[in-house]
């Protein structure tokens, strides 16, 4: 059956559309009505009892990207964690770790799932590296807050090393001790490399970007690690966005 004039004449319209927001967009005169800044607080209760969960499994630009996606994560920071050095930076790191913190909500994701997301997102028998960043501060760790996460962690490593016993998995398992952000320039990397995304969600400041949801949705989403159902339902928002020229998303 041929598709019906109606419908040709919509699929054509939203391709128009499209091709014309991309060429605004590469000369940068994008014609959205965004407000030149917005104040930017998560809706969640200040009631809701969140968790938190720190990993290291690379460089934290991307392992923040890989969590912020989730259904349940509510807050992700890129920092550093598993050192001594008091007070450390992104030039002056000592033995710490470059580490993501995400603050989820337990009754829709759990510490055990996030341990599957973290297995699943970077080798865990490279040496003190992951691809072409090598470096201590690059090694493979799960912090734990507690008994039962240790024993979730332990439980966790011993199943991953048995898919392969010719290598050893190289993960450490660690109490958590202080989580350190890392400085605002280094929140939501993927997300700052898009300046449109950056518009959908109001311009929010760069020091408030490592509080705000919506960014760390979208900062997954720029990096393209959402899972493929949340891409969609984003890719559906902001193609509305488009079509009616505002407003922001406050919501994802």
């Amino acid at each position: 059956m041929k598709p019906s004039k109606s419908k040709n004449n919509v699929l054509f319209s939203s391709l128009v559309c499209l091709y014309i927001v991309s060429i605004l967009f590469a000369h940068g005169a994008l014609g959205i009505r965004f407000p030149n800044q917005i104040s930017q607080v998560p809706k969640d209760s200040p009631n809701l009892p969140l968790k938190s969960a720190v990993f290291a499994l690379g460089s934290f630009w991307r392992s923040e990207a890989v969590f912020g996606c989730l259904d349940g994560v509510v807050r992700t920071t890129a920092g550093y964690a598993g050192g001594s050095k008091i007070n450390p930076a992104y030039r002056s790191l000592g033995d710490h770790a470059e580490s993501v913190q995400i603050e989820y909500d337990p009754r829709l994701i759990n510490f055990r799932q996030l341990l599957e997301v973290f297995w699943s997102s970077h080798d865990c028998r490279q040496v003190f590296g992951q691809g072409p960043d090598v470096g201590n501060q690059y090694r493979s760790i799960i912090f734990t807050n507690g008994t039962e996460e240790s024993r979730l962690a332990a439980v966790s490593k011993e199943r991953e090393q048995t898919k392969s016993k010719s290598s050893i998995v190289t993960t450490q398992i660690l109490p958590l001790g202080t989580f350190y952000p890392a400085e605002p320039e280094h929140q939501k990397f993927e997300l700052k490399r898009n300046p449109f995304f950056l518009q959908l969600i109001g311009n929010v400041p760069e020091e408030k970007l490592e509080s705000s949801s919506p960014a760390a949705k979208l900062n997954s989403y720029a990096a393209e690690l959402c899972p493929t159902k949340i891409q969609q339902q984003i890719d559906s928002k902001i193609n509305d966005i488009i079509r009616k020229g505002w407003p922001i998303l406050r919501e994802l």
